[in-house]
């Protein structure tokens, strides 16, 4: 798919109240970027892939989003493709490579959908094949997890996060995304009603005292580089949303021939879990 076309689709599904705009969220979240924020990200990389280099490595971002991992992996030495079905995303990348690695040949940013097996193909093969919660909101996760795979080469390894399956929740959830992305009222209520309702779970979370719910938005950049705000509206409004379970991930890609090296569960509760997957030769 050309990516005129992409980003017809694209604006076509955010009209119908289809796709919630991933790109805005996190080009605003770019205001808050900072040397501390990527190098967390950095630091999440090395940790994730147990490697202390991406020297000579060829790296794919799948749904680069706000491009910071893009940027982190640059950083850190790979060869970078980036791609995300979102333009605002793709104009994140952009405003990245020009600010941190300008006319920089190493790093290349598209268009493009993770749906779309033949542009993938296109891309090449990659030592790290890198998509964190953007699978499961393209809106046919079984297939985005088979295409994946077509980019990684022989030996390679392949980076996930997939949002947890909690049963019920998660359908409830489903719908409330859908409701946020239906238009101006609905994002206007959900926020009303679930922006405070997370933001007292967090209070809960740190025992009702004010200072330590201070220190915990104060130091959530620790979290990958990440920012509690940004990642609220992220969760509230992210459509499409599938789930799935750790085992059912790990049955997908044993079947494709790949073992796992790295899982980091959420607990059962809200949130992604994690896998590094290897292809063996």
């Amino acid at each position: 798919m050309a990516e005129n076309e992409t980003n017809i689709q694209f604006l076509k599904e955010v009209e119908e109240g289809e796709r919630f705009r991933f790109g805005k969220n996190w080009a605003n979240f770019l205001r808050t970027l900072n040397d501390d924020r990527i190098k967390e990200a950095e630091e999440s990389l090395i940790n994730k892939l147990g490697i202390k280099s991406l020297n000579g490595l060829r790296f794919l971002d799948i749904g680069s989003g706000s491009a910071i991992f893009s940027l982190a992996a640059r950083r850190l030495g790979a060869e970078v493709v980036s791609f995300d079905f979102d333009l605002d995303s793709v104009g994140c990348a952009k405003f990245l490579k020009e600010h941190y690695f300008p006319k920089d040949k190493s790093w290349t940013i598209s268009q493009g959908s993770a749906l779309d097996s033949e542009f993938i193909e296109g891309l090449g093969k990659f030592d790290i094949v890198y998509s964190w919660g953007v699978l499961h909101h393209t809106g046919n996760m079984a297939l985005a997890l088979d295409n994946a795979v077509i980019p990684v080469r022989d030996g390679g390894r392949l980076f996930i996060s997939i949002y947890n399956d909690q049963g019920g929740a998660s359908r409830r959830w489903t719908k409330v995304k859908k409701f946020y992305s239906s238009g101006f009222w609905g994002r206007m209520l959900i926020s009303v009603i679930y922006i405070p309702l997370m933001m007292l779970s967090d209070f809960k979370g740190n025992y009702f005292n004010p200072i330590r719910m201070v220190r915990f938005y104060r130091d959530y950049y620790k979290c990958r580089g990440m920012s509690r705000w940004h990642d609220i509206i992220d969760w509230i409004g992210g459509y499409p949303f599938e789930v799935a379970k750790p085992e059912e991930i790990f049955e997908i890609y044993k079947d494709k021939g790949f073992i796992l090296q790295e899982l980091k569960t959420c607990a059962g509760g809200l949130g992604c879990n994690e896998f590094v997957f290897k292809h063996v030769e």
